[in-house]
């Protein structure tokens, strides 16, 4: 069975009329004649009672009227939902993230592309900065908003910078250093330190360290946990001074956030695949420019 065998008989049956549907569909009238009946063979039964003056619809006629209608009503639906696809208006983005950095503009950005873009579906994901490349890399993610990694040439992702994070010192409220301004880097030397591990995030880290040897010192790591809120959580029991991006915010009184100087940043990016031109993706990077733009 070929689909034009259904559209052919589908003009006929509105109709009634082989003529006409003809004239409808601008084809010989033999030709329409034998894809009717090569329908009929197709499914074993007749569909149009030619035997009186006036056409009639048999009882298998009206039914398959009626499931060509809903296939060619399901045709259209997904002609027009690759088109809006095509065009960047349907589909689903799969958007992998990091949790404070993205804090004071995620929300913005995908209210932004939900008002433009509704019928385009977002599957939000938060991931470390390695697993957010990993996934966009692999195809898991459409995108992702992350810091930089060590591998980040080599997975061959295009790149677009966001913001520059400050980097900050978390002080205990209690701390000599608590009431200053900004922090040298150097008046760290003394203090026990807590990072992020390496392995969650290795450009932060080797900032860090870098840092500290710009100068002068090595610093004494006392605790590298694997979730830069857990940092704070050292802070609070007194456990060392904590180095964060300014956008994780302490959630007591029992730490503040000072500036450390020489001022150090970390970036935050967004990265997509080279490969394919993913329409849903080109959309939400429309959306990204023009908040940088409006920066």
């Amino acid at each position: 069975m070929e689909f034009r065998h259904l559209r052919y008989f589908h003009a006929v049956a509105e109709e009634l009329s082989f003529s006409k549907a003809a004239r409808r569909l601008r084809i010989a009238q033999p030709a329409l004649s034998r894809a009717v009946q090569e329908l009929e063979a197709e499914v074993g039964s007749l569909l149009l009672d030619r035997s009186r003056r006036a056409m009639r619809l048999t009882p298998g006629g009206e039914v398959m009227l009626r499931e060509a209608g809903f296939l060619f009503e399901r045709l259209d639906d997904a002609v027009r939902k690759v088109r809006r696809a095509a065009a960047g208006e349907e589909g689903e983005l799969r958007l992998g993230y990091i949790g404070p950095p993205t804090r004071g503009f995620l929300g913005g950005l995908l209210k932004a592309f939900h008002l433009r873009y509704p019928r385009i579906t977002i599957v939000l994901e938060e991931r470390t900065p390695e697993r957010v490349w990993e996934m966009v890399s692999k195809g898991r993610l459409s995108v992702g908003l992350t810091r930089p990694v060590l591998a980040h040439e080599a997975l061959g992702l295009q790149s677009l910078l966001l913001c520059q994070e400050q980097l900050c010192a978390a002080v205990p409220s209690t701390h000599r250093l608590a009431g200053a301004e900004t922090i040298g880097w150097g008046e760290l030397a003394r203090e026990d330190i807590v990072i992020l591990a390496r392995r969650e995030g290795a450009g932060s880290h080797d900032t860090i360290l870098a840092a500290c040897a710009a100068a002068g010192f090595t610093p004494h790591l006392a605790h590298t946990p694997s979730v830069i809120s857990t940092i704070l959580r050292y802070v609070e029991a007194g456990s060392g001074i904590g180095i964060v991006p300014e956008s994780v915010a302490p959630e007591s009184d029992e730490v503040v956030l000072i500036p450390l100087v020489p001022r150090e940043t970390l970036p935050v990016v967004m990265v997509w695949s080279r490969e394919g031109d993913d329409p849903a993706v080109t959309a939400f990077r429309g959306i990204v420019e023009e908040w940088l733009t409006s920066r």
